[in-house]
């Protein structure tokens, strides 16, 4: 035998060096591919949940204590509106009719911003309030006790916050003023903790004023919609949001 036979491998143990190494390359690209299709579908998965089901969102302010604290994590379930249309009662999140919120600063930059596209991270830029008033109603603040009414039913309120003098419907410069009524296809809102939240009661224009340009509604078409759960954090993990209090309030 001479050195050049005994450095030379065997032909088929160079066949099947080959294939090993070829075989162990296709195992790797299945499996990133499998990753990558897993991902995808995610992605998918979670973006259409959002935009069809259910999105979360942060609670921005004081405006719904006590049930709802600022910076609560809360998640907003849609399909409750596809057929119908918000009720009394109902903890509703909506888009900025135009003016109510102010600067929320920045976006938290590119990653941030597809997160929250994607449903992946609470969205701001968003109001939570709970509906006092649906197409027709007429609001007016207050009886003797502070509470208000809708179409003449008063309304007893036991999630809400009045003010210091216990009224439910504060307005400087008393607890009097009235609303509506409701044009269609919009509600009257109230934050439940009625001495701070700039909502519906907020907007309407004080007893005797002069020159005031009242816009206190907000359109249907910008809920997004309405509370099914907090979520975060977990000492306070809670479903619901509903209240019975408006069954007995008559048809406008």
């Amino acid at each position: 035998m001479t050195t050049e036979d005994r450095e030379t491998p065997p032909a088929d143990d160079v066949g099947a060096g080959d294939s090993r190494s070829s075989s162990s390359r296709r195992r790797r690209l299945r499996w990133w591919h499998e990753v990558l299709v897993v991902g995808v579908v995610a992605l998918v998965a979670a973006a259409l949940i959002k935009t069809f089901l259910i999105q979360p969102f942060y609670i921005p302010s004081e405006s719904m204590e006590p049930g709802l604290v600022e910076d609560d994590r809360i998640l907003v379930e849609k399909a409750s509106y596809w057929f119908g249309s918000p009720q009394r009662g109902d903890v509703v999140v909506f888009a900025d009719p135009g003016g109510w919120l102010g600067d929320t600063g920045g976006d938290g930059g590119v990653l941030s911003g597809a997160l929250t596209r994607l449903g992946l991270q609470p969205t701001g830029g968003h109001l939570v309030k709970r509906v006092i008033g649906t197409a027709g109603d007429t609001i007016v603040c207050c009886d003797e006790e502070g509470r208000l009414e809708v179409n003449g039913e008063i309304i007893v309120e036991p999630y809400a916050r009045p003010d210091a003098d216990g009224c439910f419907g504060p307005m400087p410069p008393d607890c009097t003023w009235s609303a509506g009524p409701v044009p269609e296809g919009q509600l009257f809102v109230m934050g439940d903790n009625r001495a701070h939240s700039a909502d519906s009661s907020y907007r309407l224009c004080p007893p005797g004023a002069v020159g005031c340009e009242s816009d206190p509604y907000v359109d249907v078409d910008l809920v997004v919609g309405k509370l099914a759960a907090v979520v975060w954090p977990l000492d306070r993990l809670d479903l619901g949001g509903g209240t019975d209090v408006f069954l007995e309030v008559p048809a406008p």
